[in-house]
């Protein structure tokens, strides 16, 4: 199994370059997509070379819906380390998404249970996903999905590893982390189309190990090898591992 497409750009600004123009694309055949946020460096450089778009043709988004990847429970909705605060900034704001067209977790729920029966209720009735914008931890995880013996299929509360602990996010945090909240594998895996994003020689050993063919819990990324639209855009640091016959 190979991704659909696999681009391998010189940098990080090429990669986020090519990933734009592939969302762009999928903006103008369906302009009521609903796009999936992830948070983190390697989202950044796409999110304002969207910002940038927005500027030169509103109309671009001016259907488009959005949905929060996931969310570090028990920091406030405006912590600078949380998932709400990264989005708001970079695209919600910038991109003048009205309350109507954005969906997000709530980061201090009374319930943790019941905030994901809230997400997995909004997802039977507006979803699924159809641009799923996603990176790869070192581990393997995926949004908030932990390596483990089993994975969720739907949104769920997460038991944090000390890799998603280690999040670069979280370096600006006031608040403690307490869980997380996630979408699940299942949610990613009914996207309509998945534009991951690796960036940097730090990832090269996963992304490598993703594309290996080798499908583990273990390993959460290395299940998105059975989508059938996943596109891949990463670096050539990124890339460095992987074999010769590998292409953009």
């Amino acid at each position: 199994m190979t991704p659909k497409t696999l681009h391998i750009a010189k940098d990080y600004a090429g990669m986020s370059l090519a990933a734009d123009r592939f969302v762009a694309k999928e903006l103008r055949r369906k302009g009521k997509a609903l796009v999936c946020l992830a948070t983190g460096e390697s989202p950044e450089g796409l999110y304002r070379l969207m910002v940038e778009r927005f500027h030169e043709n509103p109309g671009l988004f001016g259907e488009t819906r959005f949905i929060k990847l996931d969310e570090w429970g028990g920091l406030a909705m405006s912590d600078p380390g949380s998932c709400e605060a990264y989005v708001q900034e970079r695209v919600l704001r910038p991109l003048k998404i009205t309350r109507g067209r954005y969906f997000g977790w709530n980061s201090q729920p009374k319930n943790p249970v019941a905030e994901c029966l809230r997400v997995a209720d909004w997802l039977v009735a507006n979803g699924p996903v159809d641009i799923n914008i996603l990176g790869i931890g070192r581990n393997g995880h995926l949004g908030l999905n932990e390596p483990a013996a089993t994975l969720q299929a739907g949104p769920h509360v997460a038991v944090l590893s000390k890799t998603s602990m280690g999040h670069s996010m979280l370096s600006s945090r006031k608040g403690a982390v307490e869980y997380g909240l996630t979408l699940g594998m299942g949610d990613l895996m009914q996207s309509r189309k998945i534009v991951m994003l690796v960036s940097g020689r730090h990832k090269a050993a996963p992304l490598r190990r993703m594309l290996s063919g080798e499908i583990t819990t273990r390993f959460p990324a290395s299940l998105l090898m059975g989508h059938p639209e996943l596109h891949v855009f990463c670096d050539e640091s990124a890339a460095a591992l992987l074999p010769s016959s590998s292409s953009s």
